[in-house]
């Protein structure tokens, strides 16, 4: 009787070891999977037309220098040239920019004339990727990068974020979507959605990335400190040429509020050290439109040097995670 209650004994004390042990293991389990979420590392590409060749530039920086984030959200012109990012192909976005400056079937208002789009969406997203300057499907879809890309819902005035994982012509259109300016473009209309550039809705998206667990982010803006936006000088042509959306039209009035409170919560951000931060230094020498290789290579050159002078930081900030 002695003999049993010591195996007994033993057979509880082994028990209470176990559930110590897994709780520790669960625990343990739980607390690597919270710090890995919170320590994902993002980078935020805000658009701002052909100043994305500023961008552009400082991207192919840091592929140079085998910097790997693990997602990228973009709008608008951040959508455009930082799909390269994913599918690792540096110089790209300038080249092709640089190739196709006076092409009217690039960029034209022959084609908006013709097709209701200032950049030509056929010639621009399906036939230069996959014929004069190629895009690097495999690439992109082998690459574990989460890739994002904002858009607005014309009918809502609402941000749309689309996750895009394979290459294919609807990746195509979504990134087109994201970088197609109001009146500019004609609205596109994408799996049940009808929508336009992201950046009415949400210019540069670092809460949403952060609400989704990228905590270390890099910001790359294409404005100056200090830049303040103003209200819409073309709201009476916004409201003519939209006036079947009145949300879009209520968004589009109201987008200035918009961008100056995100830049402000930006500022938070970086103060907190909860991102990087990298500007221009003064407002870039580009309008949203250019047909000049040599402007748009100045642009760009401007991107590279600020990439170099932030190198050493950017490598810091993210390692830290």
């Amino acid at each position: 009787m002695r003999k049993i209650k010591q195996i007994f004994r033993y057979i509880q004390i082994f028990s209470t070891f176990l559930y110590v042990l897994f709780n520790k293991m669960y625990y343990l389990c739980i607390q690597n999977r919270e710090t890995n979420i919170k320590m994902k590392r993002g980078l935020v590409l805000e658009g701002g037309a052909m100043r994305g060749l500023f961008t552009s530039g400082i991207i192919d920086v840091m592929m140079d220098a085998g910097i790997e984030p693990d997602g990228l959200i973009g709008v608008s012109a951040g959508a455009a040239f930082g799909c390269n990012y994913k599918s690792r192909q540096k110089g790209r976005a300038i080249r092709y920019n640089k190739m196709f400056a006076r092409d009217k079937r690039y960029c034209s208002w022959q084609s908006w004339w013709k097709t209701g789009n200032l950049f030509n969406a056929e010639f621009g997203y399906h036939i230069i990727p996959a014929k004069y300057d190629i895009f690097d499907d495999e690439a992109f879809d082998k690459n574990p990068m989460e890739f994002y890309v904002v858009c607005t819902d014309v009918e809502t005035g609402k941000p749309i974020y689309k996750k895009l994982e394979k290459a294919t012509p609807l990746t195509y259109d979504w990134i087109r979507a994201s970088a197609s300016m109001p009146l500019a473009s004609r609205v596109v209309e994408l799996e049940g959605k009808k929508v336009l550039d992201g950046g009415v809705a949400d210019s540069i998206p670092l809460a949403f990335f952060e609400s989704i667990g990228y905590e270390r982010n890099v910001v790359i803006l294409t404005q100056p400190d200090g830049y303040i936006k103003e209200h819409n000088r073309l709201m009476p042509l916004m409201r003519l040429g939209l006036r079947k959306y009145h949300q879009m039209i209520e968004a589009m009035d109201k987008r200035h509020l918009m961008y100056n409170e995100e830049v402000e919560y930006v500022r938070q951000a970086e103060r907190e050290g909860r991102c990087l931060v990298i500007r221009p230094q003064e407002k870039l020498p580009i309008g949203h439109i250019s047909h000049d290789p040599e402007e748009m290579q100045r642009v760009y050159d401007i991107g590279i040097e600020t990439g170099r002078k932030y190198l050493t930081n950017i490598k810091h900030f993210l390692s830290s995670a």
